[in-house]
C-alpha cells in the first residue's frame, strides 16, 4: 500500500502536460495543448491537453482523465505502479512493502509478464556483472564493442549463462510462476514423450542480452546475440510476440531518445541495437532502431508524436538500400518529413561512429542528409542506365513515392524536384499523379456521398391543424439534449471551434477551427464550459448516466443503460426513443423558435440546439432583471448595460448558427 500522504504529493509535483510530453509531442493552443493521438492512428491532432485543469482528452478514441489516467491507459500500469513511475520522474520517496508470493499471484496476467521481464533484466545485469562466466564472456564482448561502464548500466545491458536452465531456476526460485517465463517467452517448456513432466530451457542461453524498452522505461522483452560461432543458431534472437510485445509496434532506443527526438525535432532511425547504444555514447541521442525487422506503420506513429522529421540511416549495401525504399514511403504516407543518409561501404552507423568523434559524426550527418527524392532518383538512375524502359519505370516509383505524400504543397515541390532531376515536364508527372488519383477520389466521394446522406435530416414540418399550446421551452430543450446523445451520442462528427491563439503583436485573438469529437464529447464540453445544468431533475440524471456511460463504454448499452433508470426516468427515455423526429430542430416551430427551414446534419443539430438553449438562458436572464426593474418601476445604469450585454451575446449566437427566435428584449 501506498500511503495517502505520498499519494498528494505526487499530484501536487506532477504536471499533466510535461508527463504527456514525455510520450507525445504536444504545442501549444490557446491555453491548452494539442498533439496526436497516442491511441488511434490520426494526421490531424486531436489529442489535447489542458494545464489549467490539469486534465487531458482524446477525441479521437474517447479516452480522458488525469495524469494517471493517460499512464494506466497509454503503459498500461497499475494505479500503484502509475504513482510509482511519477514520483520516481519527481524525485518523491514512495515505502512500499516487497511483494509477498501470494500478491505476485494476485498480480493480473499482463502485470505478472511485466514483473517477470522486470526481474529478467536485473538477473541478467547482475549476471554480467557479477558472475566470473558473466565479466570474461559477456563482458569482454561488450569491451571489444567499446562500450563503457556508464553505457551498459544505461542501456541495462546483460548476459545469459550457457547453461540450459539457469534463469529459469533462479526465477522460480525467487516465486515467479512457470506459466509467465513461458508467455514472455524467457523460458521454453517442452512436454516429456509419455510422461506428465516438463523439460525447461532458457531461451537466451549463452547470449548477451538487450532489453527492449517501452516509452515509459517498462521492460517488453529482450534481444540477445550469441557470441560462439554455432552456424545453427540465429544471430539475434529476440522476445516471442506476447501480451506485452509487439516487435512491430517497439522501437529500440525510444524510451532513452524521447527527449532528445522532441528537442531536436529530428529522429534518426537506424537497423540494429548496437547502432544506437554507440550513438548515444558517441553524444547523438536522437536515435531509435527497428530492431532489424521491416519498418512499420505503427513504429512510424511512435516517432510521429515526438517529431515529423525523421532521417534514416543505412549501410553501405546496395542490396540493403533497395529493400529500405518501402519503408521510405511508410513515412511519406504518415505526412512526415523524410531524409537519408549513406555511410560510405562497408561501415554501418555503429562502426563509423566508433572511428570518429561526435563532432565530425555530426558534422558527416549534416553534409550527407538528403531529400528521399534525391536518393530515391540517384539509387534507380544507376539501375536505369541509358534504358529508356527503366528510365519510366525509375520515374514511375518515384511518383508512386510523391503520390503518398498528403500535403499538396510538399507534393507540387517534388514534383518540380522529380522534373529537374529527371529531366521529364511537370505535365506528364502530374498526369501521372491525377491517373493514382482518379480511383482514390472517386472512393473518396462516393464514401462521403454515403456519410452525408445517412448524416441528413428530413425537415418535417408541423401538421395543419397543429395545436398551438404554449409549451415549455427550456424542458424541449433540455430533453432535446438527451434525444440527440440516445441517438447519435457515440458518433463522430467534424464541429467548428472557437480557440483563443496570440497574433503576431502577441494579443490573444478568436480563431475557428475544425475538432472530429464524439457528439456527447462536445455536447458535455458545452455545456461545462457554460456552467449550464439541467433544471428538469430527471433530465439531470439522465443526462449524467449517458456520460458516464459513454465515457466508460464508448457505446451505449441501451439495457445496462435503463436499468439504471428510475421508473419515471425510464418513461421519459421510451418517450424520446419512440418519437425521434419529434426533437429534431426543424420542429422547433411548434415550440415558438424559428430556424432555419434547411435539412440538418448531426453536427448542425448539436450545434443549434445548444445555441438554442444558450438564447433561452439569456432571456431567462433579462427577464429576471425586467420582473425587477417592474417591481421598483426603475432601472439602473447596471440593470441597464447587463441587458445590452446579453443582447450583443444574443445576437451574436444568433448570427453565427443562423438562427431566429420570436422572443424579444426591451430595448
Amino acid at each position: 500500500m501506498i500511503a495517502k500522504e505520498t499519494i498528494d504529493k505526487v499530484f501536487d509535483a506532477s504536471r499533466v502536460e510535461e508527463v504527456i510530453g514525455d510520450f507525445v509531442q504536444l504545442k501549444r493552443s490557446g491555453s491548452n495543448y494539442k498533439g496526436l493521438s497516442p491511441f488511434s492512428d490520426e494526421r490531424t491532432p486531436s489529442f489535447m491537453v489542458s494545464p489549467v485543469k490539469q486534465i487531458w482528452k482524446d477525441f479521437s478514441s474517447g479516452k480522458g482523465g488525469n495524469v494517471v489516467a493517460f499512464l494506466m491507459e497509454h503503459e498500461h500500469y497499475t494505479y500503484p505502479e502509475a504513482i510509482k513511475y511519477l514520483a520516481k520522474k519527481y524525485g518523491i520517496e514512495v515505502e512500499e512493502t516487497e511483494q509477498t508470493n501470494e500478491e505476485k499471484e494476485k498480480s493480473s496476467e499482463r502485470e505478472s509478464m511485466y514483473l517477470v521481464s522486470e526481474f529478467a533484466q536485473s538477473y541478467f545485469q547482475k549476471t554480467l556483472k557479477n558472475s566470473e562466466l558473466g565479466k570474461a564472456i559477456g563482458g569482454t564482448y561488450f569491451k571489444e564493442r567499446g562500450f563503457t561502464k556508464e553505457t551498459i548500466d544505461k542501456f541495462k545491458l546483460g548476459y545469459s549463462l550457457d547453461q540450459w536452465d539457469a534463469f529459469t531456476k533462479e526465477a522460480l526460485g525467487a516465486g515467479y510462476q512457470l506459466e509467465y517465463l513461458e508467455k514472455t517467452g524467457l523460458t521454453i517448456v517442452k512436454e516429456k514423450e509419455g510422461s506428465d513432466d516438463k523439460r525447461m530451457f532458457d531461451r537466451f542461453k549463452g547470449r548477451v542480452m538487450f532489453p527492449i524498452h517501452s516509452m515509459s522505461g517498462r521492460v517488453l522483452g529482450f534481444g540477445g546475440r550469441i557470441l560462439t560461432s554455432d552456424k545453427k543458431a540465429a544471430k539475434y534472437l529476440n522476445s516471442p510476440e506476447s501480451d506485452i510485445y509487439h516487435k512491430s509496434k517497439v522501437l529500440y532506443g525510444i524510451y532513452h531518445a524521447k527527449q532528445a527526438i522532441a528537442k531536436q525535432d529530428n529522429c534518426f532511425l537506424v537497423e540494429g541495437y548496437t547502432d544506437v547504444i554507440q550513438f548515444h555514447q558517441s553524444g547523438i541521442e536522437n536515435v531509435v532502431a527497428s530492431s532489424g525487422t521491416a519498418l512499420t506503420p505503427d513504429q512510424i506513429r511512435l516517432i510521429n508524436r515526438l517529431t515529423k522529421n525523421i532521417t534514416v540511416l543505412f549501410d553501405g549495401d546496395a542490396a540493403g538500400l533497395r529493400a529500405s525504399l518501402r519503408g521510405i514511403d511508410l513515412i511519406l504516407e504518415q505526412g512526415m518529413n523524410v531524409k537519408v543518409c549513406t555511410f560510405p561501404e562497408g561501415q554501418d552507423p555503429d562502426s563509423y561512429a566508433r572511428a570518429n568523434s561526435e563532432e565530425d559524426l555530426v558534422s558527416f550527418l549534416e553534409e550527407n542528409a538528403t531529400d528521399f527524392i534525391r536518393f530515391k532518383a540517384s539509387l534507380l538512375v544507376k539501375d536505369a542506365q541509358n534504358d529508356p524502359i527503366k528510365k519510366a519505370d525509375t520515374i514511375r516509383e518515384i511518383v508512386n513515392s510523391i503520390f503518398k505524400i498528403p500535403d499538396r504543397i510538399q507534393r507540387e515541390i517534388y514534383v518540380q524536384e522529380c522534373s529537374r532531376i529527371m529531366d521529364i515536364s511537370e505535365d506528364v508527372l502530374y498526369n501521372t499523379l491525377a491517373q493514382l488519383g482518379n480511383k482514390e477520389v472517386a472512393d473518396a466521394n462516393k464514401k462521403h456521398k454515403e456519410e452525408r446522406k445517412k448524416n441528413n435530416f428530413n425537415v418535417v414540418r408541423p401538421g395543419e391543424g397543429t395545436s398551438s399550446k404554449k409549451v415549455n421551452q427550456l424542458n424541449e430543450l433540455e430533453k432535446s439534449i438527451i434525444g440527440i446523445l440516445l441517438f447519435h451520442g457515440d458518433k463522430t462528427e467534424t464541429f467548428n471551434d472557437i480557440v483563443l491563439e496570440d497574433d503576431d503583436n502577441g494579443d490573444m485573438i478568436q480563431k475557428e477551427i475544425k475538432v472530429d469529437m464524439k457528439v456527447y464529447e462536445k455536447i458535455f464540453l458545452d455545456l461545462q464550459a457554460d456552467e449550464i445544468e439541467f433544471a428538469n431533475k430527471d433530465f439531470h440524471a439522465i443526462y449524467t448516466i449517458l456520460i458516464e456511460m459513454f465515457n466508460v463504454e464508448g457505446v451505449l448499452k441501451m439495457d445496462s443503460f435503463l436499468q439504471k433508470l428510475t421508473f419515471e426516468q425510464n418513461a421519459s427515455v421510451v418517450d424520446i426513443l419512440m418519437n425521434e423526429e419529434k426533437y429534431a430542430l426543424s420542429n422547433w416551430e411548434s415550440k415558438d423558435i424559428l430556424v432555419k427551414d434547411k435539412s440538418m446534419s448531426v453536427h448542425l443539430l448539436v450545434f443549434q440546439t445548444i445555441s438554442m438553449l444558450r438564447l433561452k438562458l439569456l432571456n431567462m436572464l433579462v427577464d429576471s432583471i425586467h420582473e425587477v426593474i417592474g417591481a421598483n418601476n426603475n432601472a439602473t445604469t447596471e440593470q441597464l448595460e447587463d441587458i445590452k450585454n446579453y443582447w450583443d451575446l444574443r445576437k451574436t449566437l444568433s448570427d453565427r448558427f443562423g438562427l431566429v427566435t420570436n422572443t424579444t428584449f426591451y430595448s
